[in-house]
C-alpha cells in the first residue's frame, strides 16, 4: 500500500500544489489555469510530463468536468438537475466511488475491488487529503479523481457565493 498526500495552498491564485509521498518527497505537480476558460488542472509527474488533465466543459447546461489520464478520457463528473441540494454523478467505466465523496471520505473501487481510499485531514491550513493507493496501476486515476472532486466542490462553492451576492 502506498500513501500520498495532497495539500493545497490556500492563497495560491494559480492553483499550484504538489502531491507528496510519506517521505514528503514530491510525486506529482498540479497546476491550475488562472483566468483561463475553460478552467483546467494539469497533473505532471516529477519529469514534468503531463499524466492527467482535468477540464471543465464549457457550453453545457449543467457543470461537467472531464478527466483524462495519459490522453484518454477516463471519467466525467456531472451536476444533476435538482432544486434543493447540489447532486453530482461520477461516470467512469468500471470505477465506482463509495462513501461520502462530498466530504472527501470515500473508497475508490474498480470492478468491485477497493483500489484506493481518500480521507480529508481536518484542522489543517488549506485542504489536505490522505490518499491510500491499494492498486498502484490505478494511482494516476485516483489522484486525478481526488483533484477533480475537489475542483467540483470549489466550483460549486464559487457558484453558491456568486448567487448570494
Amino acid at each position: 500500500m502506498k500513501e500520498l498526500y495532497i495539500k493545497q495552498k490556500v492563497f495560491s491564485l494559480s492553483g499550484k500544489f504538489t502531491v507528496k509521498n510519506q517521505q514528503e518527497n514530491d510525486v506529482y505537480y498540479v497546476e491550475g489555469s488562472f483566468l483561463k476558460i475553460p478552467k483546467t488542472f494539469s497533473i505532471m509527474n516529477t519529469n514534468g510530463d503531463e499524466v492527467a488533465l482535468i477540464s471543465k466543459k464549457m457550453f453545457s447546461f449543467l457543470p461537467k468536468f472531464l478527466v483524462e489520464v495519459n490522453g484518454r478520457e477516463v471519467l466525467t463528473i456531472k451536476k444533476e438537475f435538482s432544486f434543493l441540494k447540489a447532486r453530482y454523478t461520477i461516470d467512469a467505466a468500471g470505477i465506482e466511488v463509495q462513501g461520502n465523496w462530498w466530504d472527501m471520505d470515500f473508497e475508490v473501487l474498480q470492478h468491485g475491488d477497493v483500489v484506493g481510499r481518500v480521507n480529508k485531514k481536518w484542522f489543517t491550513w488549506g485542504d489536505s487529503y490522505k490518499v491510500q493507493i491499494l492498486n498502484e496501476e490505478m494511482e494516476t486515476i485516483i489522484i486525478a479523481l481526488v483533484i477533480a472532486i475537489d475542483c467540483v466542490k470549489a466550483d460549486n462553492a464559487a457558484a453558491s457565493s456568486a448567487a448570494t451576492m
